[in-house]
């Protein structure tokens, strides 16, 4: 029997996901092109939504690798992965109008879990070495209340195949530290679910020098930094606002390896203990009891999409060992731009690669990170 190799930063846009996106004229939206033979294109940031690019130009470009299961497990053989942990991807569903939001987040948490028990039925029918497939679920974020989103949250623990759900930095539209939060930490908490919070937004256009400074360099400077920095505030704000002292047993899995959690986390810690604002310091506001490394060690789970050994070696060390980082491939985003023989992925070959340079020559690590950790985190057979 292999060893297990679990890809728990895999995305999928459900069928009925992509026609509810092409049903729509704003961002975000799938623009579907006149000309035949063109790919749809997908547009999840306002950025990309400028007049003076042209329609066919704007986003992404969205083939079958980002819907069609058969793709994915396609993907999956010829990377040597035998199980996938599948989420939406941004913009997730933080944008339905309240009046729909619980019935979409329901249809679609649904399909996520019976697209899982098909496979895993035919996995167990058919010869080893069949892929298996989990998934985290999506939250009606936008509902009326938060406990209709706890609701959700509670729901999703009693279908098989979800392992925890997914959610961006916006929460209910104020931010992590928004304390409306506080009944779905407590229903993720009771129901010890893994959050895996992934970012969308990035940062704005200003921070790198305006719109045309974006358009000229796409979508570098948005993915490589801005994203990374959207996942570093919204976890600082967490821990400012006392997120992780109210709710001591709640688990994150953050993307990018944490974005640059790992190597600010010092930084944080150094200012928390000098800020006069704090109670500890004299002050009025209540600052956070724990501290980043102890929340960093107990809280938080890294995934190993960093794409190079120096943020892997940040990472392991923030997080307190290997055993809370988990391999994933962030498929379909970062295609090759030339399909080569062998299919292989540059994003994905990266990764695989970092992480065999980074934990070498010991071995019960580097299978412990592709796979095993996986296991043993989320409860996979």
């Amino acid at each position: 029997m292999p060893d297990p190799i679990v890809d728990i930063h895999t995305h999928v846009y459900t069928p009925a996901y992509l026609d509810m996106l092409r049903a729509r004229k704003k961002v975000p939206y799938v623009h579907d092109p006149a000309a035949e033979g063109a790919d749809s294109r997908l547009i999840i940031l306002s950025s990309d939504d400028s007049p003076s690019i042209p329609q066919d130009q704007r986003g992404r470009p969205v083939d079958s690798s980002y819907s069609d299961i058969n793709v994915k497990l396609d993907f999956m053989r010829r990377h040597g992965i035998t199980t996938s942990v599948i989420s939406l991807a941004n913009p997730w569903l933080d944008f339905l109008d309240a009046d729909e939001a619980q019935t979409w987040t329901e249809r679609i948490n649904n399909d996520l879990e019976e697209t899982c028990a098909r496979i895993n039925k035919f996995a167990e029918e058919n010869e080893t070495g069949v892929k298996t497939l989990y998934a985290f679920g999506a939250l009606p974020l936008s509902a009326p209340t938060a406990a209709v989103v706890a609701n959700e949250v509670s729901r999703l623990k009693t279908l098989p195949h979800m392992r925890g759900i997914i959610m961006g930095t916006s929460g209910l539209g104020k931010g992590l530290d928004d304390f409306a939060l506080d009944p779905i930490w407590a229903s993720l908490e009771e129901t010890q679910s893994l959050l895996f919070l992934h970012p969308h937004y990035g940062l704005p256009d200003e921070a790198f020098g305006g719109p045309e400074v974006t358009q000229r360099y796409g979508h570098v400077l948005p993915l490589a930094l801005g994203f990374p920095l959207e996942t570093t505030i919204a976890v600082t704000r967490m821990l400012l606002s006392g997120v992780f002292d109210r709710f001591p047993k709640l688990k994150i899995l953050l993307a990018h390896s944490g974005g640059t959690l790992p190597f600010l986390a010092g930084r944080i810690e150094s200012c928390i203990a000098h800020e006069r604002h704090f109670v500890a310091n004299g002050g009025k506001t209540q600052g956070p009891v724990r501290s980043v490394w102890e929340v960093l060690n107990t809280n938080i789970y890294l995934d190993a999409v960093v794409y190079g050994e120096a943020g892997l070696k940040a990472a392991i060390h923030a997080a307190g060992g290997h055993d809370r980082l988990l391999f994933g491939t962030d498929h379909p985003f970062f295609p090759p731009l030339d399909e080569k023989e062998d299919g292989q992925w540059l994003s994905v070959s990266t990764n695989f690669k970092a992480i065999e340079k980074t934990l070498s020559p010991n071995k019960d690590a580097v299978r412990a990170v592709l796979g095993g950790n996986a296991v043993r985190i989320l409860n996979l057979k």
